[in-house]
């Protein structure tokens, strides 16, 4: 049985709760999350780099001096890649970076990430404190309390609570994700999982279709 250890919102470890096997207890497959993560990394890349060739630089036309006679090296073209404020050989041009996966791919992506991280052991269940208002202060003690302070967190939940996701934003090396749009780059580049019950029971829902 996997499982993972429960913390109340006061920050005490209370017991532990059984991690779903078919998403914490699958193969990790290694092939498959660098997959995962360049077409997550591609996607995100806006592709706008450019530079001129020697057709769009500005100049050309006139044969700069005589062929033979003077000299100097030949030259057709002061647009020549040899030339300062030449033409650029082989140069960036906007492009798409990104791919598709396959969903069931993605999905066992998702999978290996998930199970790396609970043999890692870096999977907690908490019950974030009750907050009358956002407070960073609160949020920043509370994660003391379990000893994740200066690690680099993924706080998962059910749905967008506003007063933890505002909590939460100003602390370094936190991010926040929601449990039905979890993906395999988000869970490798953090070294603790923080998962709520609600998120947990979500998980559950979702990717056991």
């Amino acid at each position: 049985m996997i499982s993972a250890k429960v913390f109340s919102p006061e920050g005490v470890e209370r017991g532990t709760a059984e991690l779903p096997e078919h998403l914490f207890g699958a193969p990790v497959n290694e092939s498959v999350l660098f997959d995962a993560v360049q077409s997550y990394l591609g996607n995100r890349r806006q592709g706008t780099a450019s530079a001129k060739s020697r057709g769009e630089v500005s100049g050309g036309g006139k044969k700069p001096w005589r062929q033979k006679g003077t000299g100097r090296a030949r030259s057709g073209s002061n647009a020549s890649p040899l030339w300062v404020r030449g033409g650029c050989v082989f140069g960036p041009k906007p492009r798409d970076y990104g791919f598709e996966m396959p969903r069931k791919v993605k999905r066992l992506a998702l999978k290996s990430a998930l199970s790396l991280k609970a043999k890692e052991d870096a999977v907690m269940v908490v019950e974030p404190p009750a907050l009358d208002a956002p407070k960073t202060s609160e949020m920043a003690k509370y994660l003391e309390k379990l000893g994740v302070a200066d690690k680099k967190c993924l706080f998962v939940m059910a749905v967008p609570e506003d007063r933890v996701l505002k909590s939460l934003r100003n602390i370094p090396n936190v991010r926040t994700a929601l449990s039905a749009q979890l993906n395999a780059y988000e869970l490798l580049d953090c070294d603790k999982m923080l998962i709520t019950p609600d998120a947990l029971q979500r998980m559950k829902e979702v990717f056991s279709k």
